[in-house]
């Protein structure tokens, strides 16, 4: 597959989640990089932006809580190229009422070559990186056969062609009898 850049500027914009068991921990490791983290744009979910902004005074763009959409908020600004990396401190052993909300900012990160830490040791790693500081080209794949695939000639957005009851079941496009009952019906 083809790939594209996306140019992460010197000054990254950070995006910052902490699950209940694990607040304490980030405003820990935030609080030893809390110079290097004021020179970047930080966003955070819920409880985790209010307790950077009020104890270290950080500059925070306020996201939603989690459960609440914050999750799915940061991973629509990494498709729109507005986050460069998330620090996500998850708890492993407490189940989240949102996992399926950070299973899918994980995918995004993933589709969009967004580098995640999970973790303090991970997060030292990614904020201790010489490419910390510096413009970087990051790699991602040309999505745009993907997107053309989407496009179907002669359909336009959610409508579904209007077919003649006599036709067979490859004629229909492959309409179950009870999606084609629901196509005649929009008529």
């Amino acid at each position: 597959m083809a790939q594209n850049t996306i140019e992460m500027g010197r000054s990254k914009k950070i995006a910052l989640v902490a699950h209940d068991n694990k607040k304490e921990e980030l405003f820990e490791w935030a609080k030893c990089n809390c110079k290097l983290l004021a020179e970047h744009s930080l966003y955070a979910t819920g409880t985790t932006g209010r307790l950077l902004k009020s104890r270290l005074g950080l500059n925070v763009t306020h996201l939603e809580s989690g459960p609440l959409g914050g999750d799915q908020q940061i991973g629509s600004r990494i498709s729109e190229g507005q986050i460069d990396f998330v620090i996500l401190f998850s708890d492993p052993l407490e189940p989240q009422a949102h996992d399926a909300d950070v299973k899918a900012l994980l995918r995004i990160a993933v589709v969009w070559n967004i580098p995640v830490a999970c973790n303090r040791a991970s997060a030292d790693f990614i904020v201790s990186s010489p490419l910390m500081s510096t413009v970087y080209e990051r790699l991602v794949p040309d999505y745009s056969k993907y997107r053309s695939r989407l496009a179907i000639s002669g359909v336009d957005g959610d409508e579904l062609p209007v077919l003649d009851a006599a036709q067979g079941y490859a004629a229909r496009g492959g309409y179950s009898p009870r999606q084609l009952s629901l196509v005649r019906r929009r008529q």
